[in-house]
């Protein structure tokens, strides 16, 4: 399995690390999550936002990587670029909990460039 495979899983596996801190806690409601999430204020709402948002980022990174490899881009590229998608997909889940807005939409940015460079190195060749 490629490196850019292992990066598939880690990203579908950042949404749910990105809500557990935010859920530990002892009045969490197992009976009605979407409920108990509807109220959250501070850190905890914007963790809840940052596993939302890895949720969207999450299929079309998976697509690139798989229609990279399939059209046989040079694996070097699809590696770089997925673990450099993970990367910044971990420094944008910190930033939403430190509310950092500003610098958090700089490095969305980064990884929608991660993701169109997936495309593009499939579409090279």
């Amino acid at each position: 399995m490629t490196i850019a495979y292992w990066c598939v899983l880690a990203a579908a596996l950042l949404p749910y690390f990105t809500i557990a801190p935010a859920k530990v806690r002892p009045d969490f409601d197992n009976r009605s999550p979407r409920a108990w999430e509807a109220g959250l204020e501070g850190w905890r709402a914007r963790l809840h936002a940052a596993h939302l948002n890895a949720f969207e980022a999450f299929p079309p990174f998976a697509a690139g990587v798989i229609i990279a490899q399939l059209a046989r881009a040079p694996q070097s590229r699809i590696d770089a670029l997925a673990i450099a998608f993970v990367a910044v997909r971990l420094v944008y889940a910190w930033l939403y909990y430190a509310d950092k807005a500003s610098l958090r939409s700089g490095v969305w940015s980064a990884g929608l460039l991660c993701v169109i460079g997936l495309f593009a190195v499939a579409a090279i060749g």
